[in-house]
Protein backbone atom coordinates (compact mmCIF):
# COMPACT_ATOMS: atom_id res chain seq x y z
CA UNK A 1 0.00 0.00 0.00
CA UNK A 2 1.11 3.56 -0.49
CA UNK A 3 -0.56 6.95 1.03
CA UNK A 4 0.11 10.14 -0.56
CA UNK A 5 0.25 12.83 2.21
CA UNK A 6 0.09 17.15 1.80
CA UNK A 7 -0.09 19.24 4.81
CA UNK A 8 -0.65 16.87 7.26
CA UNK A 9 -3.37 15.46 5.93
CA UNK A 10 -3.88 11.92 3.75
CA UNK A 11 -4.68 12.62 0.34
CA UNK A 12 -5.34 9.10 -1.06
CA UNK A 13 -4.51 5.60 0.25
CA UNK A 14 -3.39 2.75 -2.93
CA UNK A 15 -2.34 -0.03 -3.91
CA UNK A 16 1.66 0.29 -4.32
CA UNK A 17 1.18 -0.74 -8.13
CA UNK A 18 -1.97 1.56 -8.88
CA UNK A 19 -0.39 4.84 -7.15
CA UNK A 20 -1.70 8.26 -8.71
CA UNK A 21 0.40 10.60 -10.03
CA UNK A 22 1.16 12.72 -6.90
CA UNK A 23 1.88 15.82 -9.43
CA UNK A 24 5.19 18.04 -9.80
CA UNK A 25 7.90 16.28 -7.50
CA UNK A 26 8.98 19.88 -5.91
CA UNK A 27 9.48 18.90 -2.56
CA UNK A 28 8.10 15.84 -2.37
CA UNK A 29 9.70 13.41 0.18
CA UNK A 30 9.22 9.27 -0.91
CA UNK A 31 9.71 7.19 2.29
CA UNK A 32 10.26 3.70 0.80
CA UNK A 33 8.21 1.68 3.67
CA UNK A 34 9.28 -1.80 2.23
CA UNK A 35 8.45 -4.42 5.19
CA UNK A 36 6.54 -2.76 7.35
CA UNK A 37 3.32 -2.23 8.49
CA UNK A 38 1.18 0.86 8.22
CA UNK A 39 -0.47 1.32 11.79
CA UNK A 40 -2.89 3.97 12.77
CA UNK A 41 -1.62 6.73 15.95
CA UNK A 42 -2.30 4.60 18.70
CA UNK A 43 -4.48 5.77 21.94
CA UNK A 44 -3.14 5.27 25.41
CA UNK A 45 -6.25 5.44 27.11
CA UNK A 46 -5.20 5.35 30.39
CA UNK A 47 -2.43 7.84 31.29
CA UNK A 48 -0.66 9.90 33.78
CA UNK A 49 1.19 12.78 31.85
CA UNK A 50 2.24 14.02 34.63
CA UNK A 51 4.03 11.65 36.05
CA UNK A 52 6.81 9.52 35.60
CA UNK A 53 6.12 5.88 36.06
CA UNK A 54 8.58 3.37 37.37
CA UNK A 55 8.86 1.52 40.63
CA UNK A 56 8.56 4.69 43.02
CA UNK A 57 5.69 6.00 41.11
CA UNK A 58 3.89 6.31 43.93
CA UNK A 59 6.27 9.01 45.37
CA UNK A 60 6.14 10.76 42.01
CA UNK A 61 3.00 11.99 42.71
CA UNK A 62 4.14 13.85 45.01
CA UNK A 63 6.27 16.22 42.49
CA UNK A 64 6.43 19.55 43.14
CA UNK A 65 4.30 20.95 39.97
CA UNK A 66 7.69 22.56 37.99
CA UNK A 67 9.13 19.32 37.70
CA UNK A 68 5.69 17.58 36.99
CA UNK A 69 5.19 19.61 34.42
CA UNK A 70 9.02 19.39 32.94
CA UNK A 71 7.88 15.10 32.89
CA UNK A 72 4.97 15.69 30.89
CA UNK A 73 7.09 17.35 28.06
CA UNK A 74 9.50 14.25 28.69
CA UNK A 75 6.35 11.71 28.64
CA UNK A 76 4.73 13.43 25.28
CA UNK A 77 8.76 12.73 23.60
CA UNK A 78 8.58 9.13 24.57
CA UNK A 79 4.48 8.87 23.42
CA UNK A 80 4.98 10.33 20.07
CA UNK A 81 8.16 8.29 19.37
CA UNK A 82 6.53 5.19 19.77
CA UNK A 83 3.55 5.51 17.64
CA UNK A 84 1.62 7.14 20.42
CA UNK A 85 -0.78 9.90 18.94
CA UNK A 86 -3.82 10.67 21.56
CA UNK A 87 -3.44 11.09 25.52
CA UNK A 88 -6.07 10.23 27.44
CA UNK A 89 -5.10 11.65 30.87
CA UNK A 90 -6.85 10.21 33.84
CA UNK A 91 -5.70 12.09 36.81
CA UNK A 92 -2.87 14.57 37.81
CA UNK A 93 -2.34 16.02 41.34
CA UNK A 94 -3.73 19.39 42.05
CA UNK A 95 -0.76 21.88 42.08
CA UNK A 96 -0.24 25.95 41.25
CA UNK A 97 1.11 25.64 37.28
CA UNK A 98 4.28 26.90 37.05
CA UNK A 99 3.29 29.14 33.38
CA UNK A 100 -0.21 30.19 34.39
CA UNK A 101 -0.21 30.13 37.49
CA UNK A 102 -3.63 28.79 38.02
CA UNK A 103 -4.69 26.38 40.79
CA UNK A 104 -6.17 23.27 39.24
CA UNK A 105 -4.96 19.39 38.20
CA UNK A 106 -1.52 20.28 36.29
CA UNK A 107 -2.73 17.74 33.21
CA UNK A 108 -5.07 21.15 32.29
CA UNK A 109 -2.52 23.10 31.67
CA UNK A 110 -0.28 20.86 29.93
CA UNK A 111 -3.50 20.07 28.04
CA UNK A 112 -4.20 23.45 27.14
CA UNK A 113 -0.57 24.32 26.37
CA UNK A 114 0.24 21.24 24.26
CA UNK A 115 -2.69 21.75 21.78
CA UNK A 116 -1.53 22.31 18.24
CA UNK A 117 2.15 21.79 19.43
CA UNK A 118 4.70 19.79 17.77
CA UNK A 119 6.00 16.92 19.83
CA UNK A 120 3.17 16.56 21.46
CA UNK A 121 0.21 14.00 21.47
CA UNK A 122 -3.40 14.76 21.20
CA UNK A 123 -4.78 14.96 24.98
CA UNK A 124 -8.13 14.61 26.37
CA UNK A 125 -7.77 15.14 30.64
CA UNK A 126 -9.96 14.01 33.30
CA UNK A 127 -8.15 17.18 35.62
CA UNK A 128 -7.91 15.06 39.20
CA UNK A 129 -9.18 11.83 40.79
CA UNK A 130 -12.57 12.13 42.94
CA UNK A 131 -12.38 9.94 45.54
CA UNK A 132 -13.87 8.67 48.87
CA UNK A 133 -12.54 9.28 52.54
CA UNK A 134 -9.10 8.60 53.21
CA UNK A 135 -8.98 6.89 50.09
CA UNK A 136 -6.49 9.09 47.73
CA UNK A 137 -4.01 10.34 50.47
CA UNK A 138 -2.47 13.44 49.37
CA UNK A 139 -3.80 12.92 45.83
CA UNK A 140 -6.71 14.45 44.38
CA UNK A 141 -10.27 15.42 46.28
CA UNK A 142 -11.73 13.34 48.71
CA UNK A 143 -15.75 13.58 49.40
CA UNK A 144 -17.94 11.50 51.84
CA UNK A 145 -21.34 11.84 50.11
CA UNK A 146 -23.70 12.44 46.92
CA UNK A 147 -23.81 16.30 47.47
CA UNK A 148 -20.05 16.82 47.73
CA UNK A 149 -19.40 14.19 44.75
CA UNK A 150 -21.74 16.05 42.66
CA UNK A 151 -20.21 19.23 43.42
CA UNK A 152 -16.95 18.03 43.24
CA UNK A 153 -17.61 16.83 39.69
CA UNK A 154 -19.22 20.24 38.74
CA UNK A 155 -15.93 21.99 39.98
CA UNK A 156 -13.63 19.96 37.99
CA UNK A 157 -15.89 20.80 34.81
CA UNK A 158 -15.19 24.26 35.70
CA UNK A 159 -11.95 24.16 35.88
CA UNK A 160 -11.80 23.07 32.05
CA UNK A 161 -11.76 18.89 32.79
CA UNK A 162 -12.54 16.71 29.56
CA UNK A 163 -14.09 14.26 31.72
CA UNK A 164 -14.70 13.23 35.08
CA UNK A 165 -13.06 10.44 36.85
CA UNK A 166 -13.98 8.32 39.82
CA UNK A 167 -11.82 6.69 42.47
CA UNK A 168 -14.22 3.94 43.37
CA UNK A 169 -11.60 1.60 45.74
CA UNK A 170 -12.66 2.83 49.16
CA UNK A 171 -10.36 3.10 52.02
CA UNK A 172 -10.75 -0.47 52.52
CA UNK A 173 -10.25 -0.92 48.94
CA UNK A 174 -13.00 -3.52 48.84
CA UNK A 175 -15.74 -1.56 49.45
CA UNK A 176 -17.09 1.09 47.07
CA UNK A 177 -17.08 4.68 49.08
CA UNK A 178 -20.63 5.53 47.43
CA UNK A 179 -24.11 4.11 47.04
CA UNK A 180 -25.14 3.39 43.38
CA UNK A 181 -27.71 6.53 43.83
CA UNK A 182 -24.97 8.52 44.62
CA UNK A 183 -22.93 7.47 41.40
CA UNK A 184 -26.25 7.98 39.36
CA UNK A 185 -26.39 11.47 40.70
CA UNK A 186 -22.91 12.60 39.62
CA UNK A 187 -23.38 10.54 36.46
CA UNK A 188 -26.42 12.33 35.28
CA UNK A 189 -25.20 15.90 36.24
CA UNK A 190 -21.86 15.38 34.00
CA UNK A 191 -23.87 14.37 31.08
CA UNK A 192 -26.10 16.75 31.46
CA UNK A 193 -22.92 19.45 30.74
CA UNK A 194 -22.00 17.02 27.56
CA UNK A 195 -19.18 15.18 29.48
CA UNK A 196 -18.35 11.58 30.65
CA UNK A 197 -17.65 9.69 33.50
CA UNK A 198 -15.09 7.24 34.24
CA UNK A 199 -14.33 5.16 37.14
CA UNK A 200 -11.43 3.82 38.71
CA UNK A 201 -12.06 0.08 40.09
CA UNK A 202 -9.18 -2.53 41.23
CA UNK A 203 -12.28 -4.07 42.62
CA UNK A 204 -15.55 -5.69 42.24
CA UNK A 205 -17.57 -3.64 44.59
CA UNK A 206 -16.54 -0.80 42.77
CA UNK A 207 -17.03 -1.86 39.59
CA UNK A 208 -20.56 -3.84 40.43
CA UNK A 209 -21.49 0.15 41.76
CA UNK A 210 -20.42 2.06 39.26
CA UNK A 211 -21.90 0.05 36.01
CA UNK A 212 -25.06 0.14 37.65
CA UNK A 213 -24.94 3.95 38.25
CA UNK A 214 -24.40 4.22 34.50
CA UNK A 215 -20.72 5.36 34.30
CA UNK A 216 -18.89 5.23 31.05
CA UNK A 217 -16.02 3.41 31.45
CA UNK A 218 -14.39 1.08 33.76
CA UNK A 219 -10.30 1.58 34.18
CA UNK A 220 -8.63 -1.34 34.93
CA UNK A 221 -11.57 -3.43 35.69
CA UNK A 222 -9.19 -6.34 37.40
CA UNK A 223 -11.94 -8.34 39.25
CA UNK A 224 -14.91 -8.41 36.52
CA UNK A 225 -17.40 -11.13 37.02
CA UNK A 226 -20.06 -12.63 34.54
CA UNK A 227 -23.27 -10.50 36.17
CA UNK A 228 -21.08 -7.18 36.07
CA UNK A 229 -19.74 -7.91 32.16
CA UNK A 230 -23.01 -8.72 30.96
CA UNK A 231 -24.57 -5.59 32.39
CA UNK A 232 -21.36 -3.34 31.03
CA UNK A 233 -22.08 -4.65 27.58
CA UNK A 234 -25.87 -4.22 27.65
CA UNK A 235 -25.21 -0.42 28.55
CA UNK A 236 -22.18 -0.16 26.65
CA UNK A 237 -19.49 0.72 29.27
CA UNK A 238 -16.31 0.79 28.31
CA UNK A 239 -13.70 -1.78 29.66
CA UNK A 240 -10.47 0.30 29.81
CA UNK A 241 -7.85 -2.29 30.52
CA UNK A 242 -4.18 -1.65 32.40
CA UNK A 243 -2.77 -5.31 32.55
CA UNK A 244 1.02 -4.59 31.80
CA UNK A 245 0.88 -3.14 34.90
CA UNK A 246 1.77 -6.80 36.30
CA UNK A 247 4.56 -7.38 33.83
CA UNK A 248 6.02 -4.36 35.28
CA UNK A 249 5.51 -5.62 38.70
CA UNK A 250 6.92 -8.92 38.25
CA UNK A 251 10.23 -7.37 36.18
CA UNK A 252 11.12 -5.14 39.56
CA UNK A 253 10.99 -8.26 41.42
CA UNK A 254 14.62 -8.66 40.25
CA UNK A 255 15.89 -5.04 39.58
CA UNK A 256 14.67 -3.36 42.95
CA UNK A 257 15.14 -4.74 46.55
CA UNK A 258 11.19 -3.17 47.09
CA UNK A 259 9.94 -5.99 49.32
CA UNK A 260 6.50 -5.99 47.56
CA UNK A 261 8.07 -6.78 44.26
CA UNK A 262 11.45 -8.79 45.42
CA UNK A 263 9.95 -11.02 48.45
CA UNK A 264 8.25 -14.35 48.15
CA UNK A 265 4.93 -12.86 49.94
CA UNK A 266 4.54 -9.71 47.57
CA UNK A 267 5.36 -12.15 44.60
CA UNK A 268 2.91 -14.46 45.11
CA UNK A 269 0.44 -11.71 45.88
CA UNK A 270 0.91 -10.13 42.22
CA UNK A 271 1.03 -13.38 40.91
CA UNK A 272 -2.43 -13.90 42.17
CA UNK A 273 -3.74 -10.42 41.15
CA UNK A 274 -2.39 -10.78 37.75
CA UNK A 275 -4.07 -13.89 37.06
CA UNK A 276 -7.27 -12.99 38.05
CA UNK A 277 -6.89 -9.40 36.05
CA UNK A 278 -5.95 -11.82 32.68
CA UNK A 279 -9.62 -13.49 33.72
CA UNK A 280 -11.61 -10.43 33.95
CA UNK A 281 -10.28 -9.32 30.65
CA UNK A 282 -11.29 -12.47 29.56
CA UNK A 283 -14.54 -12.43 31.10
CA UNK A 284 -15.19 -8.67 29.30
CA UNK A 285 -14.60 -10.32 26.16
CA UNK A 286 -16.84 -12.91 25.86
CA UNK A 287 -19.75 -10.70 27.36
CA UNK A 288 -19.21 -8.48 24.29
CA UNK A 289 -17.91 -5.31 26.51
CA UNK A 290 -16.03 -2.59 24.06
CA UNK A 291 -12.13 -3.22 25.07
CA UNK A 292 -9.64 -0.26 25.06
CA UNK A 293 -6.62 -0.10 27.12
CA UNK A 294 -3.91 1.94 27.92
CA UNK A 295 -0.88 1.39 30.10
CA UNK A 296 -1.55 3.63 33.40
CA UNK A 297 2.06 5.05 33.01
CA UNK A 298 2.72 7.89 35.78
CA UNK A 299 -0.12 6.90 37.96
CA UNK A 300 1.17 3.03 37.24
CA UNK A 301 4.71 1.59 37.38
CA UNK A 302 5.18 1.42 33.64
CA UNK A 303 6.34 4.46 31.27
CA UNK A 304 4.92 6.33 28.58
CA UNK A 305 6.37 4.25 25.78
CA UNK A 306 4.89 0.97 26.52
CA UNK A 307 1.70 0.55 24.93
CA UNK A 308 3.30 -2.04 22.57
CA UNK A 309 3.35 -3.77 26.25
CA UNK A 310 -0.65 -3.84 26.88
CA UNK A 311 -1.23 -4.68 23.56
CA UNK A 312 0.51 -8.04 24.03
CA UNK A 313 -0.70 -8.51 27.55
CA UNK A 314 -4.35 -8.21 25.82
CA UNK A 315 -3.42 -11.32 23.56
CA UNK A 316 -2.55 -13.38 26.55
CA UNK A 317 -5.78 -12.79 27.61
CA UNK A 318 -7.33 -13.90 25.03
CA UNK A 319 -7.93 -11.54 22.53
CA UNK A 320 -6.75 -11.94 18.92
CA UNK A 321 -3.88 -9.92 17.60
CA UNK A 322 -6.61 -7.84 15.60
CA UNK A 323 -8.69 -7.09 18.91
CA UNK A 324 -5.73 -6.16 20.63
CA UNK A 325 -4.29 -3.72 18.45
CA UNK A 326 -8.02 -2.39 17.85
CA UNK A 327 -8.37 -1.61 21.77
CA UNK A 328 -4.88 0.47 21.81
CA UNK A 329 -6.01 2.71 18.02
CA UNK A 330 -10.11 2.57 17.01
CA UNK A 331 -11.17 1.29 20.18
CA UNK A 332 -9.75 4.50 21.94
CA UNK A 333 -11.22 6.73 19.82
CA UNK A 334 -14.75 5.27 20.01
CA UNK A 335 -14.04 5.72 24.05
CA UNK A 336 -12.37 9.28 23.59
CA UNK A 337 -15.53 10.47 21.08
CA UNK A 338 -13.44 11.43 18.75
CA UNK A 339 -13.89 9.79 14.95
CA UNK A 340 -10.06 10.64 13.75
CA UNK A 341 -8.04 9.08 17.01
CA UNK A 342 -7.28 5.40 15.95
CA UNK A 343 -7.99 5.47 12.36
CA UNK A 344 -6.79 5.71 8.81
CA UNK A 345 -8.54 7.31 5.89
CA UNK A 346 -8.72 9.09 2.95
CA UNK A 347 -9.24 13.10 4.05
CA UNK A 348 -8.30 12.11 7.59
CA UNK A 349 -5.08 13.34 9.42
CA UNK A 350 -1.72 11.84 8.90
CA UNK A 351 -1.81 10.06 11.78
CA UNK A 352 0.17 7.20 11.87
CA UNK A 353 3.54 5.37 11.94
CA UNK A 354 6.11 2.64 10.35
CA UNK A 355 6.66 -0.50 12.29
CA UNK A 356 9.14 -3.16 10.64
CA UNK A 357 6.74 -6.66 10.77
CA UNK A 358 3.09 -7.24 10.75
CA UNK A 359 1.03 -6.84 14.88
CA UNK A 360 -1.82 -8.24 13.30
CA UNK A 361 0.36 -11.71 13.37
CA UNK A 362 3.52 -10.70 15.91
CA UNK A 363 2.04 -8.01 18.67
CA UNK A 364 6.00 -7.41 19.37
CA UNK A 365 5.96 -5.64 16.08
CA UNK A 366 4.44 -2.35 17.98
CA UNK A 367 7.96 -2.43 19.35
CA UNK A 368 9.80 -1.40 16.69
CA UNK A 369 8.23 2.04 15.24
CA UNK A 370 10.85 3.65 13.19
CA UNK A 371 9.04 6.32 11.68
CA UNK A 372 5.89 8.35 12.32
CA UNK A 373 4.33 10.65 10.06
CA UNK A 374 3.32 13.81 12.37
CA UNK A 375 5.79 15.90 13.74
CA UNK A 376 7.48 14.43 16.85
CA UNK A 377 10.30 16.78 17.84
CA UNK A 378 8.95 17.87 21.57
CA UNK A 379 8.37 21.06 22.46
CA UNK A 380 8.41 22.26 26.12
CA UNK A 381 5.09 23.89 27.21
Amino acid sequence: MSILVEDDRIVWIRPSDAEEDPGPSDGLEVVDGGGSTIVPGMVDGHSHLTMPGGSHWIERGSDPPPIAVATAARNAALMTTAGIRWARDVGAPIGRDPVDGRDRALSLGVRDRARGRRGWPHIRAAGTWIGGPDALGDLGVEVSDGDALVAAAERQLDDGADFIKLYLDGSDPLVCPWSVAEIERVVAAVHVRGARVTAHSGRIDGARKGVAGGIDAIEHGFELDDDVAADMARRGTFLVSTLAIFRSWVSFGSTTTIERFSGPDGQAKIAARRERAVESVAVARRAGVPIATGTDFGGGSTRANQLAWEVESLVEAGLEPWEALGAATWRGGELLGEDDAGTIREGGPADFSLVHGDPLIDPTALWRVWRVAWAADPVAV
